[in-house]
């Protein structure tokens, strides 16, 4: 059986170098395919170049209504402002081995906040990013913000520190937090 061939990271941006008006067409063209991997690229290449959120929305609402069933997990669910600085920001780190150990994101709803609407819960895992959130929001060794305010998990800024070692994990975990927080973003966990 042939191998299938990787799928580009979003933090790869494999679209950086296509100009605004073939980035539209290719959003059109994945809408008219239903190929949800291709759209979603395309709605975060117009994210990392600061496109208007109306726009971005917009995207995003045309793609799950034409493609739901194939958009990848890593592509948000909602319009976060500053999505490009975490992915920057996260992309500044590196493990030095292979383990099994998950660095994830949760976005949180602070809407009632002053510095809201939105905030982040970094965290450390052998579970993948999903069942650890799921775990969560059943309060299983839940993080009281992740059960109360958790509204997804932002996989895309993290994809490339899964998998790492334990040690790596603890220090990376830690790192993210404060560097997330220096940035501005109002951030919880990083134990």
């Amino acid at each position: 059986m042939p191998r299938r061939a990787r799928s580009p990271s979003p933090l790869e941006r494999p679209l950086r170098a296509l100009a605004g008006t073939a980035l539209e067409v290719r959003f059109a063209e994945a809408l008219s395919r239903g190929d949800g991997l291709d759209g979603a690229h395309c709605i975060h290449e117009l994210w990392m170049r600061g496109a208007f959120p109306t726009r971005i929305e917009a995207a995003q609402a045309a793609l799950w209504e034409r493609a739901a069933a194939s958009i990848p997990e890593w592509l948000p669910m909602r319009y976060v402002e500053w999505l490009p600085q975490v992915y920057r920001i996260a992309s500044e780190f590196r493990a030095a081995a292979r383990g099994r150990t998950n660095i994830y994101l949760v976005l949180l709803d602070f809407a009632d906040r002053r510095r809201g609407p939105y905030g982040l819960y970094v965290g450390m895992s052998g579970y993948t990013p999903a069942q650890r959130f799921d775990q969560h929001k059943a309060g299983i060794r839940a993080a009281g913000s992740v059960l109360k305010r958790g509204l997804e998990v932002l996989t895309g800024p993290t994809l490339h520190l899964q998998r790492i070692a334990r040690a790596d994990g603890a220090r990376i975990e830690a790192e993210l937090a404060s560097a997330l927080a220096d940035a501005g973003i109002l951030t919880e966990g990083g134990h």
